[in-house]
């Protein structure tokens, strides 16, 4: 059996270059994602539901994490943070009952240590225990 981590690595590819088309071609996204499914096996549809779900509920999700963000706006984010902040968001706000709150705000912290700056997962960390302890 595959990881979920595995997933998420996955998804977090697959939203990172959807952010990169600068388009709503969900088509490309959806071919992009399908790519994964024979790696992630029977773990793909949770990959799935969190590139599609993110997608979906963008424009609320970017307004959550705005919200959070003191002093930044989500466009002056990296983009591997950008898509890490959107799909934990989507796990907290959109689907909390599939994943424990602290597994996702750990899960995207060491998605941050692995992808991302040096200082990333300190602010993701951060922005996520806001909406933790706001959305309780």
């Amino acid at each position: 059996m595959k990881s979920r981590r595995m997933a998420r690595e996955c998804a977090l590819q697959a939203l990172y270059y959807a952010d990169s088309l600068k388009s709503s071609d969900n088509g490309a996204v959806t071919r992009y994602t399908t790519a994964f499914q024979k790696d992630l096996g029977d773990v793909f549809p949770f990959c799935q539901d969190l590139v599609s779900g993110t997608t979906t509920h963008l424009p609320k999700i970017d307004k959550i994490v705005s919200s959070y963000a003191k002093n930044w706006t989500v466009a002056r984010m990296s983009a591997v943070d950008r898509a890490i902040l959107r799909m934990a968001t989507y796990e907290m706000v959109f689907s909390p009952e599939k994943t424990p709150i602290p597994a996702v705000i750990d899960e995207a912290i060491e998605l941050a240590k692995k992808y991302s700056t040096e200082n990333s997962s300190k602010f993701i960390n951060g922005l996520l225990d806001q909406l933790k302890k706001e959305r309780k």
